[in-house]
């Protein structure tokens, strides 16, 4: 890939740049001062994004390279694969992800991978170089080839573990003393003593013994509960029992005073029954006493009417007589005298019913106080039988009502304590008196019950505190047990580290190391014109180079500037290596402690062996330039 122009609207002191880059060799020209350095993180930033955090620097990238003024903090970046498929990069460096342009120029951000911590992560899916291999290879700074004599060990160091591990800041050997270190430090052995695995395998054996102590009291907790839960059982058994007494006694009592109120009505019945037959007996006394009134009463009523009887007939005789003498008699004077017959007859017969009104009157008269007597008896033994139906109307209705009330009543409460109480228990008392009795027995139960319940309660809060401690231990053992476990996990992780760090370099020294190694020597016998022409990486005494002559020294006995070409020359080595991209190679002042004959070498080399990438050298000298023309290689110059 490429990278083919930057649109700079506003990142650190640039504003309203634009640079295009060429296909192979680009010089980029400036003072000190002058931008290069804010040109590289531009890059860096555009694909990767700028950080706010400050990972080990004085000043995060973000607050570094914001605008003062408050201008936009954009740009666009402009590039293309290997595959022709060019695409472009715009940036607000105050948002988190990218929008990326087609040829198109359709916005295709969405068809990447967004991560919540990285954010959009189309450059590595394009080209599976993230940020730290880019920074590590792609980009080499000024900073890691300047080393002076007194850091030369350190430059063999990075050698050493380039070749031996492919990466130059991990050294093998100091990985695996680390891990040893942070095994001893964070676990422990066996045989150290104060380190986490030996307090804690300590403790864990100390809260076993405590623990031990104090289980025997689970047993009698068991055995407490067991039996506070059947005093509990007890209890409620013979509360439902008490309480179903209670219920029936009180229906009982209720049924007593409702029968005491029917009798009370049937004793008023029987009442009026004695007072109907104390009236009916004084009736029938008095009939015995007056029944000469009622005889004499009867005699006159024949009397009368016999005297009726006999006044219609001599009254009709007396009437027939008349009229037969004045039809057969015809003396006139006898006729008229003759009918003084019939007043007379009429006054006789006027004189006699007199006679026998007064008697008549006379016996009517006692007669009708009899009567009366008789009358105001019957009345009052009306009234009295009348009101002994409507008593025994309610005695009848009252007994129906309450009988099928307290058969109700009986029933919702058997049913309400069916299974609470034994069957039998039910129907074995009646009586009121048999349920006093029962009722002072069972509170007397229960009081013992719960008396029991209570010694048992506080048997039980003795024992709690023993069982908080126990359960404390618990946690704690429970706690203990997972950091054991924890630590023996972690030491497996150590020692299976260890092994596949071991493998991995056993590997790296059968492939990694021989193609690095073999890299080194063709570099080196490049760049020294043929004088060393072998590098070998030894255990023992680390990198090795065979002198013409077949001897091998240590390549800390090479000069610095050798050591320095080995350096750069091995990490470009790795370029080619990190994608299936040709990723650009991007140098800030890599050459400042060059002579120029060094100088003229590397970069013929440069030129020869990445003939096919983009490489861009950052610097604020004229030698670059100079010795290219005069090597007669092309390159792009760009002057800031």
């Amino acid at each position: 890939m490429k990278i083919n122009k930057l649109k700079i609207n506003a990142y650190g002191k640039l504003k309203d740049k634009e640079i295009n880059f060429g296909n192979n060799i680009n010089i980029i020209y400036g003072e000190n001062e002058t931008g290069k350095s804010t040109i590289l993180n531009f890059i860096t930033n555009s694909f990767y994004g700028i950080s706010k955090n400050k990972n080990g620097k004085d000043i995060s990238d973000f607050e570094k390279y914001i605008p003062w003024a408050g201008e936009e903090f954009s740009g666009k970046l402009e590039y293309e694969l290997d595959n022709q498929e060019k695409y472009e990069i715009f940036r607000d460096f105050r948002k988190k992800n990218p929008k990326i342009f087609n040829e198109k120029m359709e916005d295709i951000s969405k068809e990447f991978n967004i991560d919540k911590s990285k954010g959009n992560e189309f450059f590595y899916e394009q080209t599976k170089v993230d940020e730290a291999l880019f920074l590590s290879t792609i980009l080499v700074n000024q900073e890691e080839v300047k080393l002076g004599k007194q850091e030369q060990n350190i430059l063999i160091q990075k050698i050493a573990n380039l070749v031996g591990t492919g990466d130059d800041n991990v050294s093998f050997k100091r990985a695996m003393d680390r891990i040893d270190r942070r095994r001893l430090d964070e676990i422990g052995t066996e045989r150290s003593r104060e380190r986490p695995i030996n307090i804690v395998s300590k403790r864990i054996a100390e809260l076993e013994e405590d623990k031990q102590e104090l289980k025997k009291y689970e047993n009698i907790k068991y055995e407490i509960e067991e039996n506070k839960n059947d005093l509990n059982n007890e209890i409620e058994k013979l509360e439902n029992e008490n309480q179903f007494l209670k219920e029936i006694k009180l229906i009982n009592e209720n049924e007593k005073i409702e029968s005491e109120k029917i009798n009370l009505k049937i004793n008023l019945k029987h009442e009026n029954d004695e007072k109907i037959n104390l009236i009916k007996n004084k009736i029938n006394e008095i009939k015995l006493n007056h029944e000469n009134v009622f005889e004499e009463n009867k005699k006159v009523n024949l009397e009368k009417n016999k005297l009726n009887k006999k006044m219609v007939i001599s009254f009709l005789a007396v009437f027939l007589i008349n009229i037969l003498q004045f039809i057969f008699i015809k003396n006139i004077y006898f006729n008229c005298s003759f009918l003084f017959t019939v007043p007379v007859a009429f006054a006789f017969i006027l004189l006699a019913k007199n006679k026998m009104k007064k008697k008549e009157i006379k016996i009517k008269s006692n007669l009708e106080k009899v009567e009366l007597e008789i009358n105001n008896l019957n009345h009052e033994n009306n009234l009295l039988e009348k009101n002994n139906s409507a008593l025994e109307e309610e005695i009848n209705q009252l007994k129906n009502k309450f009988i099928l009330k307290i058969n109700l009543e009986k029933e919702k409460i058997k049913n309400n304590y069916f299974n609470k109480i034994e069957a039998n228990k039910m129907d074995e008392l009646t009586k009121l008196e048999d349920i006093n009795v029962e009722l002072q027995n069972l509170e007397n139960k229960l009081n013992n019950k719960k008396v029991e319940l209570h010694t048992l309660d506080l048997d039980d809060k003795n024992i709690e505190p023993k069982l908080e401690n126990l359960s404390r231990i618990e946690e704690e053992l429970v706690e203990n047990t997972e950091k054991l476990m924890s630590l023996r996990n972690l030491e497996k992780s150590i020692n299976l580290a260890k092994e596949v760090l071991n493998q991995s370099y056993e590997s790296m020294k059968n492939t990694i190391t021989p193609k690095f190694t073999q890299e080194l020597s063709k570099t080196i016998s490049e760049i020294t014109k043929g004088k060393y022409t072998n590098v070998r990486l030894n255990d023992d005494t680390g990198l090795v180079v065979e002198l013409e002559n077949g001897n091998y020294i240590p390549v800390a006995r090479l000069s610095i500037g050798t050591i320095d070409q080995l350096y750069l020359s091995l990490r470009l080595a790795l370029v080619e290596d990190l994608s299936e991209e040709k990723m650009p190679i991007i140098l800030d002042e890599p050459f400042a402690y060059y002579d120029t004959e060094r100088l003229k070498n590397i970069l013929r080399y440069i030129a020869q062996r990445f003939s096919d990438h983009q490489v861009m050298i950052f610097t604020c000298m004229h030698r670059e330039r100079e010795l290219l023309e005069e090597l007669n290689l092309a390159f792009n110059l760009i002057e800031m």
